[in-house]
C-alpha cells in the first residue's frame, strides 16, 4: 500500500476518530498511528497478516474503545495493551493466540471480548478481574476443561462451541450474571455436566448439542424443568 493512500487515511481518521484499513496485506501496525494516539477511538486492521504490535505505541491509545484484529498473525499480545483503560471491544479473532498477557485484568472498561479461532489451551484467568465484562468468545480454540475459577466470572454471555471440553466445574452455575452458555461440538459426556447448570444457576439458555450425549438425555435430569421455566421466562421477555 502506497504512503499517501495512508497518509490520507491518517488524515481522515484525525478527524473522525476512526481507523480502518481492512484487507490490505498488512504486515505491520501502521507507526504513522503514533501520531493519533490521543484521538483514535476505533482502529480496525482486520484482514491482514500483521504479526505483532508495537509495545511503546499500542499502549497510549487513551481515548480508544473499540480495537480489532481478526484474522492476522498475531502469536503474543504486549503487557502495554493493557493500559488502554476506555477499551470497550477487543476483537482478535482468528489469530495464532497461546495466552493472554498477565497484565491483561486491567482493562478494566472492556466489555466484549472476542477470542474465536485462536490457540488457547485454557479459560484465562485473567477475565475473572474484569467486572464489566458482559460477552466472551472462546469458541474454537483448544480448551479441554472449565476450572472452579470460572465462578468469578461476570460476564452475561460465554461462548465456548468447538473446542475439546471434557470438564466442567461445578462452580459454573455460581457466575452471578451469566445467561447464554454456548458449549457446542465439545467432548462432553452427560455425567460431566453439573446438573446445578439446570437447577440452581442463572442460565436461562444452554446450547449442548453435538457432544457425546442425546439432547433428550438432558431432558431427563433432574432440574431440566427450573431450567425450562427460566428458558420460556426469557423468551417471552423478547418476544
Amino acid at each position: 500500500m502506497g504512503n499517501s493512500a495512508l497518509r490520507a487515511h491518517v488524515e481522515t481518521a484525525q478527524k473522525t476518530g476512526v481507523f480502518q484499513l481492512k484487507d490490505r496485506g498488512l504486515t505491520e501496525f501502521p507507526l504513522e498511528l503514533q501520531k493519533l494516539t490521543s484521538n483514535l477511538r476505533t482502529i480496525d486492521l482486520s484482514n491482514n497478516k500483521i504479526e505483532s504490535l508495537p509495545p511503546m505505541i499500542i499502549g497510549k491509545f487513551t481515548l480508544l474503545k473499540s480495537l480489532s484484529l481478526n484474522n492476522n498473525k498475531l502469536t503474543v499480545l504486549p503487557d502495554e495493551l493493557c493500559n488502554l483503560k476506555k477499551l470497550e471491544m477487543l476483537s482478535l479473532n482468528n489469530n495464532h493466540l497461546r495466552e493472554l498477557p498477565s497484565t491483561f485484568g486491567q482493562l478494566s472498561a472492556l466489555k466484549t471480548l472476542s477470542l474465536s479461532g485462536n490457540q488457547l489451551r485454557a479459560l484465562p484467568a485473567q477475565l475473572c478481574s474484569l467486572r464489566h465484562l458482559d460477552m466472551v468468545d472462546l469458541s474454537k480454540n483448544q480448551i479441554r476443561s472449565i476450572p472452579d475459577i470460572v465462578g468469578e466470572l461476570q460476564v452475561i454471555e460465554l461462548n465456548l462451541n468447538q473446542n475439546q471440553i471434557s470438564q466442567i466445574s461445578v462452580k459454573i452455575s455460581c457466575c452471578p450474571r451469566l445467561k447464554v452458555l454456548r458449549l457446542e461440538e465439545n467432548c462432553l459426556e452427560l455425567s460431566m455436566l453439573p446438573q446445578s447448570i439446570l437447577s440452581d444457576s442463572q442460565i436461562c439458555l444452554l446450547a449442548v448439542e453435538g457432544n457425546l450425549f442425546e439432547i433428550k438425555k438432558l431432558r431427563e435430569l433432574e432440574g431440566y424443568e427450573k431450567y425450562m421455566e427460566r428458558f420460556t421466562a426469557t423468551k417471552k421477555k423478547f418476544a
